[in-house]
């Protein structure tokens, strides 16, 4: 019996130091996502700012071609834009009928389960048939339920389409007798993201009375330039691919912002804030709102405080923040906190196993039930210890990506702390070095085990921070401090020149990206002289035409890992 029980404590033990390290790489998986969506907010600033300071672009061509894109109409119709692209007979893929049935949902489903590619032309006719569907429709969609008809609510699925494939096996197709409302963030991050798209539209065409979608901050242009659907577009489609970028820009602002069921419960991305007026979300002409990072020109501001058609009992989103009920505007007590349900659908969503997707169904005077779920894949089988340490490894990665980025920075911090210049400081020290530094509000102490060399007194070599692991540097001559502010902020750059890159060449002249520098670097609050700029500038472009390959230019800065070595990526050589 004394052995059983020793066995068994130390089981407990053992498993509770598994469930720990498996709490901390999802706290640093979080951690760094959520600093990301702040640094998305600063690029938002930097856009206003840029507005107002740089003279060599007007608004109109920084708001994505937008005047273009609505005023064409009909550049863009379905002559010009669909029926030009022939489907050659040689396509063994889903071939599409319009109007369509629940016979080309099928067909769809069947086929990009065969790992299929849909024909560009039928993706720009389903973006087409469901923009013009989208256009008729009000901001808010209101629907009833009933005890025989339940809807199902869906949150975030950033392109994992074997989660989609497996809430349709456990909760059946969409149909009239089975109305589903899915809450934005359809695209990025994921590999098939137009895979799901192209499910949830066809679904729309055929049921669009009971097939709801929601605008998420993720269908949105820039955000998919920075998270994976825009390249996801031009791998798989590299003939009409930037077709099909530019037809999205307006299925996009189309969307609408949320859904109203039974008139007590509002389904909306991302939540709302106290001061949140959905009289004026109802009012607002929500086309104009072609990206978070860009506001329109014009803001209906008109605030009418009359709440009496606004009321809801319970706020359901994507990232769960606040509920209303009555008035808009009041403050929330703690016994409507607990009404505010957050649901997400996208499962091993930082890794496999990493955690569970789910949905609700809800029905009017009846208790919200709740559905959870898990795609299962050889890794999901292997023992609880080898999954954590995946899972563990990842975050780790990712984690030491972000302290090499800021190498330059942490040194100075660190050496400010090490008065006697011994190369070492407390476990205390170092902790708060990285804190101030990194700002990822994370257990430092505890994880200062995977990621520095401690001595037997129980101290930090500091300098084992950036142990087995380097930025690549385009050419030697590059002084450290910009190539890790380069690596740090590449995906705001990449957007930034993008979002001025109006014929989508991926080329801006020499003289535009001085100019960006500086605004970016003013913004930013970055000290870099301007000389070494100018001379990176110098070397980016290639073949001296006055141009530079941005985008090219950006892949250059990367990090590698010791293990990764002998597998550096394909980049060109700038020296």
């Amino acid at each position: 019996m004394r052995a059983a029980l020793i066995i068994q404590n130390w089981y407990r033990g053992y498993k509770a130091r598994l469930k720990a390290r498996q709490h901390y790489a999802l706290t640093i998986f979080q951690s760094i996502e959520y600093a990301d969506e702040q640094g998305q907010m600063q690029l938002s600033t930097f856009f206003s700012f840029m507005l107002e300071n740089y003279t060599h672009i007007h608004k109109e061509e920084l708001e994505l071609r937008n005047q273009s894109l609505e005023s064409e109409q009909d550049m863009r119709d379905r002559w010009d834009y669909v029926d030009s692209i022939d489907v050659p007979d040689s396509y063994n893929g889903p071939r599409l009928q319009f109007p369509l049935t629940c016979t080309d949902i099928d067909l769809l489903l069947e086929a990009f389960k065969e790992q299929q590619i849909l024909h560009a032309h039928y993706v720009l006719e389903v973006l087409f048939e469901t923009k013009k569907v989208l256009k008729q429709m009000p901001n808010f969609t209101h629907i009833q339920t009933s005890p025989s008809k339940e809807v199902t609510i869906c949150g975030d699925l950033h392109g994992k389409l074997d989660d989609l494939f497996l809430i349709f096996y456990k909760n059946g197709l969409p149909s009239e007798r089975n109305p589903y409302v899915f809450n934005g963030d359809f695209v990025d991050r994921g590999k098939n993201s137009i895979e799901i798209l192209m499910i949830l539209c066809v679904s729309f065409l055929v049921y669009p009375n009971d097939l709801h979608l929601n605008r998420g901050n993720h269908e949105d242009f820039m955000m998919n330039l920075r998270y994976g659907f825009t390249k996801e577009i031009l791998h798989k489609y590299k003939l009409h691919g930037k077709r099909i970028l530019q037809i999205l820009e307006e299925f996009y602002a189309w969307l609408p912002i949320g859904t109203i069921v039974d008139n007590e419960i509002l389904v909306i991305h991302g939540g709302i804030s106290e001061t949140t007026d959905l009289n004026l979300l109802h009012r607002v002409e929500r086309n104009k709102m072609k990206s978070v990072l860009i506001p329109p020109t014009e803001t209906n501001r008109d605030h009418d405080t009359d709440s009496k058609h606004n009321k809801v009992g319970v706020t359901f989103n994507a990232h769960g923040r606040i509920k209303t009920n009555g008035s808009p505007t009041e403050h929330l007590t703690k016994h409507e906190w607990e009404q505010v349900v957050t649901i997400f659908s996208a499962s091993n969503y930082y890794e496999e196993g990493s955690n569970r997707g789910a949905y609700i169904k809800l029905c009017s005077g009846t208790t919200p039930r709740f559905f959870q779920y898990q795609v299962t894949k050889a890794t999901c089988f292997q023992p609880l210890r080898q999954r954590v340490d995946t899972m563990e490894n990842s975050a780790i990665k990712i984690l030491r990506e972000r302290v090499i980025s800021r190498k330059s920075d942490l040194t100075r911090a660190f050496q400010l702390q090490d008065h006697r210049k011994s190369g070492k400081l407390s476990v205390s020290q170092w902790a708060f070095c990285m804190e101030n530094i990194l700002g990822l509000n994370l257990p430092w102490r505890s994880l200062s085990s995977n990621l520095v060399n401690i001595d037997q007194n129980g101290n930090v070599e500091y300098m084992s921070s950036f142990q087995n692991i380097r930025i690549e540097k385009p050419v030697q001559e590059a002084h450290s401090t910009l190539v890790e502010t380069l690596y740090r902020y590449r995906s705001d750059l990449e957007i930034i020149f993008n979002a001025i890159d109006t014929d989508h060449s991926g080329l801006i002249s020499m003289e535009e990206f001085r100019a960006m520098w500086k605004l970016f670097s003013s913004h930013y609050n970055v000290h870099i002289d301007d000389s070494q700029v100018n001379k990176l500038a110098n070397i980016m472009d290639l073949n001296k035409d006055g141009s530079i390959d941005f985008n090219e230019f950006l892949k250059a800065f990367y990090v590698v890992h010791r293990y990764e070595d002998l597998m550096k990526p394909d980049v060109p050589n700038l020296g």
